[in-house]
């Protein structure tokens, strides 16, 4: 087991060198092809030998992760300073507040530690089902779980494995997409008229999401910065905007209501 796990290490330490090569192409082709040489000759890890295979030359960055992303959840041990936090959670039989028909869908999300902490987020703001696409990590895995501290029991969550077939999905449902990436002529989610039902689209940690997933959405939207960097963590920008959201979905409730 000892030696399993220091093979597990020395693949992402090569792997880690790939990606920090990125910009110099020569020295990255090359250095992908010792990594790939070296993961197909660990014949005690066979599921090495089948990830060496995507370490083309002609693989893009997001491919690369594909390679990348699995090898570090082998590895991970991943530390939460707050899972041993007592939470005050509500007493068992107590009502909850009413879920109100909102998704979140997230594609190819890298860190369990954030997709425990969409699950969570989304269960605290009332969302109905989060929809996890691409290689983003399930509840059900370990660390994930430990993220989202519960919360994975208590929101409805699937997996769908193209995002496009999911927001074609959706829009056939009469839900309205919108993407939360910084794209020009994006709305603030402050200022937005959000209409409901709906479904908030969220991106990789650092690659977004692709434009063309952008293009399928009916509107994109962003959260008002005052500093010098331009993006949140995802988990970050979740609660924002769903915080947004819940408030234009009371109002709307409330206008019913009065009429």
């Amino acid at each position: 087991m000892k030696h399993e796990e220091q093979i597990w290490r020395e693949a992402l330490s090569r792997l880690q060198e790939v990606e920090q090569l990125w910009a110099n192409q020569p020295e990255r082709l090359a250095k992908s092809a010792s990594c790939r040489l070296w993961m197909e000759q660990q014949v005690t890890v066979p599921r090495l030998a089948g990830l060496a295979r995507l370490l083309v030359p002609e693989m893009n960055q997001q491919q690369l992760w594909c390679v990348l992303v699995p090898v570090e959840r082998s590895v991970a041990r991943l530390r939460i300073t707050d899972v041993e936090i007592l939470s005050a959670d509500l007493p068992a039989g107590m009502p909850q507040g009413r879920t109100m028909p909102v998704k979140v869908v997230v594609d190819s999300i890298r860190s369990a530690f954030n997709a425990g902490g969409v699950m969570r987020t989304a269960e605290c703001f009332g969302v109905e089902e989060v929809i996890l696409c691409g290689y983003s990590p399930r509840p059900d895995q370990a660390a994930s779980v430990r993220a989202a501290l519960g919360a994975d029991q208590l929101v409805a969550w699937r997996h769908v494995e193209n995002i496009r077939d999911c927001l074609r999905e959706l829009k056939h449902s009469g839900i309205c997409c919108y993407a939360l990436e910084t794209v020009a002529g994006a709305a603030y989610v402050g200022d937005f008229e959000w209409e409901f039902p709906c479904a908030l689209i969220l991106g990789n940690e650092r690659f977004g999401l692709d434009p063309d997933v952008v293009a399928l959405c009916d509107k994109a939207v962003r959260i008002q910065l005052y500093g010098t960097k331009n993006s949140l963590n995802v988990v970050s920008a979740l609660s924002v905007a769903a915080y947004q959201i819940r408030q234009s979905w009371e109002l709307s409730q409330s206008s019913e209501f009065l009429q």
